[in-house]
């Protein structure tokens, strides 16, 4: 009687079918995400040559281009401003308040919304801007 040796086993792993399975994934993961807007106030500051940085303050106006006001992100009526801009003021540290509006509106309104802030009890005014990329004097 002969003894053969060990049958050898084939140890080569075909990954061609391994990369189709991956590229597959891949594509339907890619296309079954979708891409989230992320919600925000739609504004075009208007630009200056001057502008600087401020640090982050407690009490932000936003006014849109459609005229609608917000305080610190949250939607507001215009007949609601002076009273949530009196609260707002008598809790914040930094009695300033910074009005950041579209380059677009009336300005009649951000002399109003200037006016509430004055009456609500705002020490300091700033008005945001954006610095222009190309200062051309």
């Amino acid at each position: 009687m002969e003894f053969k040796g060990r049958k050898k086993v084939n140890t080569q792993l075909n990954i061609a079918p391994l990369i189709d399975v991956v590229f597959l994934l891949l594509i339907f993961f890619m296309l079954s995400s979708h891409f989230v807007d992320q919600p925000g106030i739609k504004i075009t500051l208007p630009t200056a040559v001057t502008a600087k940085a401020h640090p982050k303050e407690d009490i932000i106006i936003f006014i849109s281009r459609d005229n609608k006001v917000y305080l610190n992100k949250k939607e507001i009526s215009f007949h609601d401003l002076l009273d949530e801009l009196k609260t707002a003021v008598n809790n914040a540290k930094n009695k300033s308040v910074i009005i950041k509006a579209d380059e677009k509106i009336d300005l009649g309104l951000a002399v109003r919304v200037m006016d509430f802030a004055k009456k609500g009890g705002a020490e300091g005014l700033i008005v945001s801007t954006k610095p222009e990329k190309d200062n051309v004097e």
